[in-house]
């Protein structure tokens, strides 16, 4: 499905996910994880389908169930005692509810970081970074570019090595390493070859020479400024509440938040419309697409 949120101005999309993955960084309230959980997964979904469910059942959700398992092992801190380890260390039910929301906060960032790369393309950095700093600007697309490109070389010379007999899985376990350490040797050399390459083409065409002109198909309209003053009312909306401590929870000594007073209850209702504005303006495209064509 076409997403029409990543089709706004780019300062409207960086704008918004420098709320939501501040926000999700450093808000352990049970009920901000939860919402900011299901906000991140539907519109991962909604950008990315199969590949969204993918990235959580096969990454997140063990990721979730090792951070939960392990944190009590380790943090032995709270008032309330279940029992003791063969060890002698304490079993808390804090550090049980405490590795748990650890673990869906982590899990949340991974989220929102994938729809941050479906959308923030490479162009949309170099355009808000490359005036301003555009060595900064060409370092964070090539990087964010890097990652999937190195995966598909991976696998395009591991495909081939495979064809003539040198793959990992092939042979004894000596083959297997020597064959492992020939297929990492081609990878860093296409790596550096493809930076070299890059920087020359770069330098080739004058990149951040001063007086330098650059081409831009974005274009501020008033659909973005609407949507960028809604950003900024919800955004701030929570951050006041947060600097009030309206919806502080803590998991030591003991647990302990005031999640349902009508302070707390307003800052939800503005975090979870700042999380789900993207799906609402997709829903309301969708709606209004439909409608016209419905008018032909």
């Amino acid at each position: 499905m076409k997403d029409t949120f990543s089709q706004m101005h780019p300062v409207v999309n960086i704008t918004y996910f420098a709320f939501v993955i501040s926000f999700s960084m450093f808000l352990m309230n049970p009920v901000c994880l939860i919402a900011g959980f299901l906000c991140a997964f539907f519109y991962g979904l909604y950008l990315s389908g199969s590949k969204t469910v993918k990235l959580t059942l096969m990454y997140i959700m063990p990721m979730l169930i090792m951070v939960s398992v392990v944190n009590p092992v380790f943090n032995h801190a709270g008032m309330t005692i279940l029992t003791y380890f063969p060890w002698g260390n304490p079993l808390t039910l804090e550090s049980i509810l405490y590795g748990i929301a650890a673990a869906v906060l982590l899990s949340i960032v991974v989220l929102w970081f994938s729809c941050f790369n479906k959308v923030m393309t490479t162009d949309k950095f170099v355009y808000l970074f490359g005036r301003i700093l555009p060595s900064l600007s060409l370092l964070l697309s090539m990087t964010l570019r890097f990652v999937p490109r190195f995966l598909s070389q991976f696998n395009l010379v591991r495909k081939s090595q495979r064809c003539i007999g040198h793959d990992i899985s092939d042979g004894s376990i000596f083959r297997r390493l020597k064959n492992a350490v020939k297929i990492v040797s081609i990878m860093i050399s296409w790596a550096l070859e493809n930076a070299i390459e890059t920087a020359d083409s770069m330098k080739s065409r004058g990149y951040g020479l001063k007086g330098r002109t650059a081409y831009s198909v974005f274009k501020f309209e008033k659909r973005d400024g609407f949507v960028l003053t809604a950003i900024f009312l919800c955004g701030m909306t929570v951050l006041y509440f947060i600097i009030n401590q309206s919806i502080k929870f803590r998991y030591f000594p003991s647990v302990k938040g005031d999640i349902l007073s009508i302070n707390s209850l307003i800052c939800y209702a503005f975090y979870i419309i700042l999380m789900l504005l993207p799906l609402f303006i997709n829903i309301w495209e969708d709606m209004k697409w439909k409608y016209l064509k419905s008018k032909i």
